[in-house]
C-alpha cells in the first residue's frame, strides 16, 4: 500500500487537475506520442500567446479527476495522454488542429467546450471557426454594410429625383 505522503501528493494533483477543468472553457485530450521535446516547446508557446497550456498527468489520476466531477472519459484515457486546457472556447482546438497537421504524432482524442463532450469529428468542426477576433470582424462588416448600403440608395434616389 501507498505511504500517506504519495497519496497525499496523488490527492494534491487530481485537486490540480479537477480546478484546471472547472476553470478552463475548453480542455482537449490528444495523443503526444512521438513528438520531440523541442515540437512540445513550439506547441507550449503557441499555446501559451493564446492563454492555454498543457500538462501531461498519469491517465489514472485524470480518471479519478474527471470521475470526481462526473465527466466520463474512460474510454478515451487509454495509451499516452496530455491535457490541453484553456479559457477561449476554440483556441487551444484550433491551435492543436493546425500542429497535428504539422506533426502527424500528434492526435485529437476528446474534448470538452463549455462542458460538452466534443469526439473528434466535433473538434475538426471547432477548428474550422474564425477566432474571436475573426468573427468581431465579419461581424462589423455586416454592420458597417447597411448604413452603406442605405447611403448609396438615398444618393441614388437624390440622384433620380434631381433628373425629374
Amino acid at each position: 500500500m501507498a505511504s500517506e505522503a504519495i497519496l497525499k501528493k496523488k490527492q494534491e494533483i487530481i485537486d490540480e487537475i479537477k480546478d484546471r477543468v472547472q476553470n478552463a472553457n475548453t480542455i482537449v485530450l490528444f495523443d503526444y506520442r512521438g513528438i520531440t521535446d523541442s515540437e512540445a516547446k513550439e506547441l507550449r508557446i503557441k499555446l501559451r500567446e493564446a492563454n492555454a497550456d498543457y500538462k501531461v498527468y498519469k491517465n489514472t489520476l485524470m480518471a479519478r479527476a474527471f470521475h470526481d466531477l462526473d465527466i466520463n472519459l474512460d474510454e478515451e484515457l487509454n495509451g499516452p495522454s496530455a491535457f490541453a486546457y484553456g479559457e477561449d472556447q476554440v483556441a487551444p482546438i484550433k491551435i492543436l488542429s493546425q500542429f497535428a497537421k504539422d506533426h502527424p504524432a500528434v492526435v485529437l482524442k476528446v474534448g470538452i467546450v463549455d462542458g460538452e463532450k466534443a469526439d473528434q469529428a466535433k473538434l475538426a468542426e471547432y477548428a474550422t471557426i474564425p477566432s474571436r477576433e475573426g468573427l468581431l470582424t465579419m461581424l462589423a462588416g455586416g454592420m458597417m454594410g447597411i448604413p452603406r448600403d442605405l447611403s448609396i440608395c438615398l444618393d441614388l434616389y437624390s440622384q433620380q429625383k434631381e433628373e425629374n
